[in-house]
Formats: C-alpha cells, structure tokens, sequence
C-alpha cells in the first residue's frame, strides 16, 4: 500500500509590484522555509501577514506550499 510522506513546506507571501506598460498586474512574492507541517491556518496566516507588513509593498495574499513524497 502507498504512503504519502511530508517533505517540506514553504510560506509565500504575495504583493503588488505595480502595473506593467501593458497595464498587467506585477505580482511580486517572497517564500519563508521550514513551516511546520502541522501548522494551524489562522496562526499560519497571521505570521506570514505580520512578516508582509515589514515590507514596502503592499499585502496581496498568502500561500502554504507542501512538497510530500508518495512512497510504497
């Protein structure tokens, strides 16, 4: 029977860079390591939301990106 293993995971946080000549969005990002694989969604997002206001840009959203192997 297969299994799935937890790797790693990431935190991305997204901001606006500003428009394009052509008028398309510029979405910038920056990615935090070592999240834990358990981490609550809400204190996940407070974190990574409170990281984001350190920044310059402005706060457009965030992501948990995990990376799991599947074994068997």
């Amino acid at each position: 029977m297969a299994t799935i293993e937890f790797q790693h995971a990431v935190g991305r946080v997204y901001f606006d860079g500003g428009l394009t000549e052509a008028g398309k969005i510029i979405r910038k990002s920056k990615t935090y390591r070592n999240i834990a694989e358990n981490a609550a969604a809400d204190s996940l997002y407070n974190a990574l939301e409170q990281l984001a206001d350190l920044s310059a840009l402005t706060f457009i959203g965030a992501e948990k990106v995990e990376t799991s192997s599947v074994m068997d």
